[in-house]
């Protein structure tokens, strides 16, 4: 199978797999916009491992197979270096899949954490025992919340995320309602009318883009949220926008990739998004954020080893490994990027960032 050849003088090509359509439609303008910054500040440097790099981006709210396969015929030219891209874990599996270990492949959202990833395969984002699990012990800390109501789109995401918070809770029986949909489902009424849901303390929606926005909508319109609060670990602004300031109520949201305005590093960085972007641009979002820290991630790691050979990395990467770059992820314990992770609650359309998760 065709491998990046790291001793041509070329561009390296790097492929970024973001949704255009389906529910995660609403994330693709922001994340191609913050890939397209990270993209420009590492050309106006060194580049990677001393090369210019390109981006090409592919669509990821097909099917997991459509998308895969055209990754295969990207991959057999033998010019793309590494993948990234915010998408959901049935297409992250499939393409890893398809790649087998020839490239690195930077996933940049959450993921459930399962054993069985293929080489080369690195984790950019939270598994849910460090961001999920941690946030529901802090509502049970600081809310009372005891018991928990599910509602999660139909793939091996949310599933395993719940498998988590169920291995965490004090008894398997605190989730008293767990309903899963699929991607692209408009109508939650068989969840928002079960009995069960007025057992719960709160609701944990494990959806995806405009699935989120549209159950918040539908769930706000119940009068729950006055006595129920919400947690998510897949809210950004763009999903906080197309629900509607009402909408976002009482929600909480666990994330690593916050931009804290509050700080001088989070108002440098949305200034140059700005200044590079434009003023009409997308905002830079939680979701788009975690895209930016994974390129920049890339940078750090292939020059800090030196090759973006996949066996390489991975034995650098076997004893654990310290990075500094502009990201919050901070270096990886195997194949995890490992980094602060918080809570935060919804505040209209953005986010006031409540603590931070052990």
């Amino acid at each position: 199978m065709p491998t990046f050849d790291e001793s041509r003088d070329e561009t390296i090509e790097i492929l970024s797999i973001v949704p255009t359509q389906g529910p995660g439609g609403i994330i693709a303008p922001s994340c191609t916009a913050a890939i397209s910054l990270a993209v420009d500040e590492i050309n106006s440097g060194t580049g990677i491992l001393g090369r210019e790099i390109r981006l090409t981006t592919i669509d990821g709210g097909r099917s997991p197979f459509e998308v895969a396969t055209e990754v295969e015929a990207f991959l057999a030219t033998g010019m793309v270096g590494a993948i990234t891209g915010w998408h959901t874990s049935a297409v992250r599996r499939a393409v890893a899949d398809a790649v087998d270990g020839r490239v690195p492949y930077l996933y940049a959202t959450d993921h459930e954490g399962l054993p069985d990833e293929r080489p080369g395969v690195l984790l950019v984002g939270e598994h849910p025992d460090h961001q999920t699990v941690p946030a529901v012990a802090w509502m049970a800390r600081e809310l009372g919340v005891r018991k928990w109501a599910v509602i999660g789109n139909d793939y091996i995401w949310p599933r395993q995320t719940v498998n988590a918070l169920r291995r965490a809770l004090p008894s398997p029986a605190d989730i008293v309602l767990e309903q899963y949909v699929p991607l692209g489902t408009t109508d939650f009424h068989a969840f928002l009318d079960s009995p069960a849901l007025l057992r719960a303390d709160a609701v944990l929606v494990l959806m995806v883009g405009a699935d989120t926005a549209r159950f918040n909508r539908q769930f706000t319109a119940t009068g729950l949220p006055a006595i129920m609060p919400r947690l998510s670990p897949a809210v950004d602004e763009n999903v906080l926008l197309s629900a509607g300031p009402a909408a976002n109520t009482n929600l909480y949201v666990a994330s690593s990739f916050f931009i804290d305005e509050h700080t001088a590093d989070g108002r440098d960085r949305r200034d140059r998004y700005r200044e590079h972007q434009g003023a009409f641009a997308p905002a830079l979002t939680t979701f788009s954020n975690s895209t930016y820290e994974a390129v920049h991630l890339l940078r750090t790691l292939a020059d800090t080893v030196g090759t973006l050979d996949v066996p390489t990395i991975a034995g650098r990467l076997a004893t654990g490994i310290v990075l500094d770059g502009p990201s919050t992820r901070n270096g990886f314990i195997g194949n995890q990027a490992v980094g602060p992770a918080h809570l935060a609650r919804a505040d209209g359309v953005d986010f006031d960032i409540l603590d931070r998760l052990p």
